[in-house]
């Protein structure tokens, strides 16, 4: 017999139905201050990438290798309009030694760039050595020049430093480039929890239930930790990972436990229990012990979501009737209503800038849609229409985007895109997945 299968609304709907290393960088030199992206939903820069220039023919393909990767990844970003290399680009000077060509900046206004990148690579035994330029091809001005080195089979490690040192250039802000995304995948009936690149790269299996159920897991920010509940034996039990000791601490009480979520810069989760009775949130320790509660009010709590400075907390509560999303003040212990419009809204997901709450909502259609609105309840917005079921919001480390879980290809997969609704794909990933979660990996 095959498993349950789990979405967010079958997931609550039962639950209240229970009660009612890299490689070092050698040089580096940054020229100014420059941001050219400065809110949401500007449009894309301009940018040419010319291909790497290589002296020997040795080099050729693994310029060509980098030069995909490179392209492929600012591509994901949603933030470029890559532009192809004019002919003429050079004007003189040693083409293979970056900082010593002359760039013909006249030729990028030609084609409407507004920002250049290129650069020369060269091998050294077994490493490889990138020397990267980006200019503002406006003015002229070198805003960054830095070798990158690596090894020859780190080749993506090495094309994506250089893409985040970009991004982080003209947005400053760190960007998404080493984070990774913890989701649950669905094959042959059985749930585990894997782990992949930020967009879908390098999948691995990180539980390892023997036939049970992985469920809601949640990454602490850094990356160390992997919250989630485990189904073995037919009853839900918390567990807390290291994911490089690969320890993991089980946290045992009666009762439903639900929706771990870890709070921002902390060793702490918030997680429902009902051993009380009523099912609350209470505060976990990393290490498996209860903390404290947090919520103190009759009607199911559930969903929480920390905001950047770990002082409030959104959360899904049943208190007034239908669900809708809260926000409590943990100090104060204070909780204000912040969603209204709707009668199911849930999974809240707190934005990393604290400006946004992303959640969902099940619309009069049968539609379930993602929408954003801000910390204090105004600008609600609707990201995603007329797809089926859109599920599971969790923000990108740098808040330029969002991963979520969608059937609109007819099964569920995990879906990316920018913080505005705009481009968005799927990640490709093989299988059926659901219950994403975003976080940095330092």
């Amino acid at each position: 017999m095959n498993a349950p299968r789990f979405s967010f609304s079958r997931t609550l709907f039962l639950s209240f139905c229970l009660v009612l290393a890299l490689p070092r960088v050698l040089l580096a030199e940054q020229v100014g201050e420059y941001i050219r992206i400065s809110k949401e939903g500007a449009r894309r820069i301009p940018l040419v990438l010319k291909p790497l220039d290589t002296k020997k023919s040795g080099n050729a393909k693994y310029a060509k290798e980098i030069d995909s990767v490179v392209r492929g990844g600012l591509d994901f970003t949603g933030l470029f309009s890559i532009i192809q290399s004019p002919l003429n680009i050079f004007t003189g000077g040693d083409i293979y030694q970056a900082g010593a060509r002359r760039i013909n900046f006249a030729a990028l206004s030609s084609v409407g760039a507004e920002v250049y990148a290129g650069g020369v690579l060269d091998r050294k035994g077994g490493t490889l050595r990138m020397h990267m330029e980006v200019y503002d091809a406006l003015t002229g001005k070198l805003l960054l020049k830095k070798l990158y080195e690596g090894k020859k089979d780190d080749i993506r490690s090495l094309s994506h430093r250089f893409c985040g040192d970009l991004v982080e250039l003209l947005t400053g802000k760190p960007s998404i480039f080493g984070s990774k995304i913890a989701y649950v995948t669905a094959s042959a009936g059985k749930k585990e929890i894997y782990l992949a690149d930020f967009d879908g790269f390098g999948a691995r299996r990180v539980t390892n239930t023997g036939g049970g159920l992985a469920l809601t897991p949640s990454l602490s920010q850094d990356g160390r930790y992997l919250a989630y509940l485990a189904y073995t034996g037919g009853r839900p039990v918390l567990h807390i990972k290291d994911l490089a000791s690969r320890k993991i601490v089980s946290v045992s009480r009666k009762g439903v436990k639900i929706d771990p979520a870890w709070r921002k810069g902390s060793r702490q989760l918030a997680t429902t229990f009902s051993f009380e009775g009523d099912q609350e949130l209470y505060l976990v320790g990393a290490d498996g012990s209860i903390l404290r509660r947090l919520t103190r009010y009759h009607g199911i709590d559930v969903s929480p979501s920390f905001s950047p400075d770990g002082r409030q907390m959104a959360f899904v509560s049943s208190r007034h009737g239908n669900p809708q999303v809260f926000i409590q003040d943990l100090f104060s212990g204070s909780a204000r209503r912040l969603t209204f419009s709707g009668k199911y809204n849930t999974q809240p997901a707190w934005s990393p800038d604290g400006k946004k709450i992303a959640f969902t909502t099940m619309q009069k259609n049968g539609e379930i849609n993602i929408f954003t609105v801000n910390a204090d309840g105004t600008g609600m917005r609707q990201l995603t229409y007329g797809s089926r079921h859109n599920e599971a919001p969790s923000w990108s480390p740098d808040g330029s985007m969002i991963v979520f879980s969608s059937d609109r290809n007819g099964r569920r997969q995990l879906f990316v895109m920018n913080a505005d609704g705009r481009n968005q794909r799927s990640l490709r990933l093989s299988g059926e997945q659901m219950q994403p979660c975003w976080a940095a990996f330092k």
